[in-house]
């Protein structure tokens, strides 16, 4: 383990809880609580609208955008936050087809997460221009990128498996086919380093409730490539988009800078927390991070299946090949990360069968890692799984 990285004091867990689902809802960082009743009690309350401008609310969404940028290997300036990831995956995706607007191909793969093929499939619906989506095997996607393809519109890791894509060999076979490159970010920001700079893609987006921390709803964030901004057509064209909004211009007239990806009104109260939970990350080398990740999910892996050898493990065995989670499938995972559920070791399940388990060395250590396993052994060689409790499907698993 990698002490510079582990700060569990700097998260509000439940005493005997291991959190194994952080790559789906991180916890609750300490701090935020203070912070939203400050905001709500100290900006909000005493100064009302005023505090648009006596608290800097406006300015809050640029300048988390920066904080973002520095886990994701972007310069100040080139993230915006706000919205929800989808709506920054139609933002992305209509501006990347506009500056592409001879090809008709946008290209994923068929294990992306399906809000984002949802929402290509939305906006191919909505402009109705002959645009054909393509969602071919994930190991089959660089052989599937011709200069027929506008944008190749790719999740860094998998949500299901925890797969990762060679994000600088992608973007370069799609640069040298002349499509653009857009990379999801959700399961990689906080989770494994990533250096946007480098890879030269042109747009990225992500979500912040994930390794991040920032809570249900936190905001999205957008990335645009700074060379390309003045060539960036927002398809939502939102008043917090426009380079002088109280002008109040009856015409749409973008900003000058990455500003135009803005859409509506910042959600204060959650970038209040998002604020917070991004101090837990001053001083943390994503390298480290990285390295210990590995560390524990390799540990994970030949645990479990020293106890449950007939467990298929889902994710690739490579750690190179993979993000912060593993995943085993077992036809009856559901029942089982119940039945964890119930003993406080908390991961997720995907369907069809996928057991779904995060790992943030923020938080998590060796010890968590072992107990968890020998519950898992439990619960699945003592067929603890079977009780008719656990069959009962919930709404969000």
């Amino acid at each position: 383990m990698t002490a510079s990285v582990f700060r569990k004091d700097r998260f509000e867990l439940p005493d005997g809880v291991i959190y194994l689902d952080g790559n789906s809802l991180g916890p609750l960082p300490k701090g935020a609580v203070d912070r939203v009743a400050s905001t709500m009690q100290g900006e909000w309350g005493a100064d009302l609208i005023r505090a648009w401008n006596t608290a800097g609310w406006m300015s809050m969404p640029q300048q988390i955008g920066d904080r973002i940028g520095g886990l994701i290997g972007a310069p100040a300036g080139s993230v915006a936050t706000g919205d929800t990831l989808s709506i920054k995956v139609y933002q992305a995706l209509a501006a990347a087809l506009k500056l592409r607007p001879g090809r008709k191909v946008i290209l994923s793969d068929n294990g992306n997460f399906p809000s984002d093929l949802y929402m290509a499939q939305g906006l191919i619906g909505t402009i109705d221009k002959d645009y054909d989506l393509h969602t071919p095997a994930p190991e089959d996607v660089a052989e599937a990128i011709t200069d027929e393809v506008a944008v190749v519109m790719l999740t860094h890791v998998d949500y299901r498996t925890g797969r990762m894509h060679d994000m600088q060999a992608i973007t370069r076979r799609a640069h040298a086919a002349g499509a653009v490159m857009i990379w999801d970010l959700a399961h990689s920001a906080g989770a494994v380093p990533v250096d946007l700079t480098a890879s030269q893609t042109e747009f990225a987006v992500g979500c912040t409730y994930k390794y991040l921390n920032g809570g249900p709803g936190a905001p999205a964030f957008i990335y645009a490539r700074p060379d390309l901004i003045l060539d960036v057509q927002p398809a939502l064209s939102g008043w917090l988009g426009h380079d002088a909004p109280f002008a109040m211009e009856t015409g749409y007239r973008p900003a000058m800078s990455t500003e135009r990806l803005r859409v509506g009104t910042p959600p204060i109260l959650q970038l209040s927390v998002l604020d917070v939970a991004l101090d837990v990350w001053d001083g943390v080398d994503m390298a480290d991070l990285r390295t210990a990740s590995i560390g524990l999910s390799d540990l994970f892996i030949a645990e479990v299946e020293a106890r449950c050898p007939d467990l298929l493990l889902a994710s690739p065995r490579d750690a190179n090949q993979r993000g912060s989670q593993v995943s085993f499938a077992f036809q009856h995972g559901y029942a089982v990360i119940q039945a964890l559920s119930d003993r406080d070791v908390i991961g997720d399940f995907r369907a069809p069968d996928i057991m779904r388990f995060g790992f943030t060395p923020l938080y998590l250590d060796e010890d968590d890692v072992r107990r968890a396993a020998e519950v898992i052994g439990e619960v699945i060689n003592q067929d603890l799984w079977r009780d008719p409790k656990y069959q009962v499907v919930s709404w969000v698993t």
